[in-house]
């Protein structure tokens, strides 16, 4: 084994046992406890050991599905057209549901904003995404 070889399943080896402590962490992360260790190397050999090895972060990104597509024809009509302005509270609503992974499960929460006052005006959260999550967070919101 060449010595470049050799230093590379160290580092290896270092990056790894960081990974098992901290699985969460990301290469960039990892870097500083394999410098602690001993083993010198920048960032860049970092990411490049870990993503031979396929360790990534426990909270990595997810890649698009479809990306570089083109997207497809609107859904519904844009009653807005675009204008994300309002002259006085409660004209203009803008609402959102995300979808939040939790080690229970999915966990979805909408939310309901006024665009004058730019504050929440109402929110509700629940573990599927059905029509009740959207209504919810009107009816149960402090509107």
């Amino acid at each position: 084994m060449t010595p470049g070889k050799l230093d590379q399943a160290y580092r290896a080896d270092d990056l790894f046992d960081a990974h098992l402590d901290d699985p969460e962490f990301g290469y960039r992360l990892l870097v500083d406890p394999t410098r602690d260790a001993g083993q010198v190397m920048e960032v860049r050999t970092a990411w490049a050991i870990c993503s031979a090895n396929g360790w990534f972060s426990a909270f990595s990104k997810k890649r698009a599905r479809g990306k570089g597509k083109k997207a497809g024809p609107p859904v519904h009509d844009d009653h807005v057209r675009r204008q994300f302005h309002a002259k006085a509270a409660n004209q203009l609503w803008l609402t959102d549901i995300t979808e939040h992974a939790t080690s229970e499960g999915k966990l979805y929460v909408c939310a309901v904003k006024d665009v004058f006052s730019n504050r929440i005006v109402g929110y509700s959260d629940d573990s599927r995404m059905q029509s009740n999550l959207a209504v919810g967070s009107i009816d149960y919101g402090y509107c």
